[in-house]
């Protein structure tokens, strides 16, 4: 095993560790479009699936059909018609409905099913259980359309599905329901996982979907100047439903949009849109910091906040790999817990990404900043800026003209934010003589207005 795969494997599978222990025993419900499956990506999904699942996640997948009831229809003469994104099932479209979610009901459970050596699902042992746990009523005539066999959910048996994930299952639900008269009605993928996801309180609901996300212009055409939104506030989400078109086809950006706005709005923590086009988007979505497509939340997770005690280990664990290297001074422990005061921070989603401390010298009317830090992972997105701004308001806040910064390698970054250097003669007495004149490090200093 080559040096250069142990130097970044071992950082990377650390930087997952706090999603690892913040996600076991959480419960996600995906929604799988057929479309997902007709494009040959069931057996990857199926292998990223059992893996989160085998780090403590309890799963319900709910899985769509729309091409492969199209595909029987076509195979009978049959056409397949839609009102407002929804399908017209007549009696032909609901018997090709049925075998369509029984044959993708047998590929879901054999891929699941598969062990073979060298493969993610080696030793894996993923029981699938399936059932009626969908009660569901008719749409009815809407717009003087009668969608006849189509539904909608009625009412989630969430205590029968959170038995079976008690017992370890993955729960299997196809977009079927039942009326208590036991009529069959076809439903839709987003409309069961929605259901499903709010009745259980899940804390996330992810759509595997067509499209890579809802871009911070939704409506314009993609670019470099237009890239995915990655974290969608709800009041955000329900502005960009107003504003569109209604949804009819699930590449449309409120398509997916608006089932994610349901969830949230019914109590689940977070929502999320991804491609399925890209190779390993649920474990990149789940495990990295930013994810690859959008997440609605009720509100924005990363804060800019002073630290406390609580946050001394995971600002232990951000400094580490740039005191190895140098960048940073060593600081103990017991040090940090002594200074934590001093310090402020950036978290997402309870990992802490960035900080930075001030050390006040009040008799020379400046600070210092020190230990400012930016996790290579969000690095490049604007938190060393807002570090550096909460920094300065907190020492104009305690009456300090200026801020001062020691640096060896990071110079031309201060440089660019009005930062002038000085030599360490300017530095107040007390710092002056903890100065190391080994280390040789560039004193910077800003003027506070």
């Amino acid at each position: 095993m080559s040096t250069v795969f142990n130097f970044t494997f071992v950082p990377w599978f650390r930087s997952v560790a706090p999603y690892i222990h913040k996600f076991r025993n959480q419960t996600f419900v995906v929604g799988v479009p057929g479309e997902a499956i007709a494009a040959g990506k069931l057996p990857n999904l199926v292998q990223d699936l059992a893996l989160i699942q085998s780090m403590g996640v309890r799963i319900v997948l709910v899985h769509g059909f729309r091409p492969q009831v199209n595909e029987q229809l076509r195979a009978k003469g049959h056409e397949a018609r839609y009102h407002r994104g929804i399908r017209i099932t007549d009696s032909v479209a609901l018997d090709s409905a049925q075998e369509a979610a029984g044959q993708l009901r047998y590929e879901i459970e054999a891929a699941f099913s598969m062990g073979l050596p060298n493969t993610p699902m080696a030793g894996a042992t993923v029981r699938v259980i399936s059932g009626n746990f969908i009660t569901a009523r008719p749409v009815g005539i809407v717009d003087g359309i009668d969608f006849q066999h189509s539904g909608l959910v009625r009412k989630v048996d969430a205590v029968g599905i959170v038995r079976a994930l008690d017992m370890g299952a993955l729960v299997l639900l196809s977009p079927f329901g039942f009326s208590p008269t036991g009529e069959a009605f076809n439903l839709s993928m987003e409309e069961v996982a929605t259901s499903v996801a709010v009745a259980l309180q899940a804390d996330k609901l992810i759509f595997v979907t067509e499209i890579p996300g809802i871009r911070v212009r939704p409506f314009d055409p993609p670019g470099d100047d237009n890239p995915i939104d990655t974290e969608l506030p709800l009041a955000d989400a329900e502005r960009i439903l107003a504003e569109g078109p209604q949804p009819a086809q699930p590449t449309d950006p409120g398509f997916y949009l608006q089932y994610c706005v349901r969830a949230c709005k019914g109590g689940v923590e977070r929502s999320h849109i991804i491609p399925f086009a890209v190779d390993g988007s649920l474990l990149l979505e789940v495990y990295v910091h930013d994810g690859i497509g959008t997440m609605v939340v009720d509100e924005k997770l990363e804060s800019l906040r002073e630290a406390n005690a609580d946050d001394v280990g995971g600002i232990l664990q951000l400094i580490e790999p740039f005191e190895k290297d140098g960048t940073l001074v060593k600081r103990s422990r017991t040090e940090i817990e002594r200074d934590i005061a001093n310090y402020t921070i950036i978290e997402h989603d309870g990992v802490i990404f960035g900080c930075a401390a001030l050390y006040p010298y009040p008799e020379a009317r400046t600070g210092e900043m020190a230990s400012l830090t930016v996790s290579p992972q969000a690095q490049g997105q604007g938190d060393g800026e807002k570090l550096l701004k909460r920094i300065e308001q907190r020492a104009r806040l305690m009456g300090l003209e200026s801020i001062f910064v020691l640096t060896t390698r990071t110079m031309h970054w201060f440089l660019k934010r009005g930062f002038q250097p000085v030599p360490p003669d300017w530095l107040p007495e007390a710092r002056k003589r903890k100065y190391n004149w080994d280390r040789r490090s560039q004193v910077l200093v800003k003027r506070l207005g």
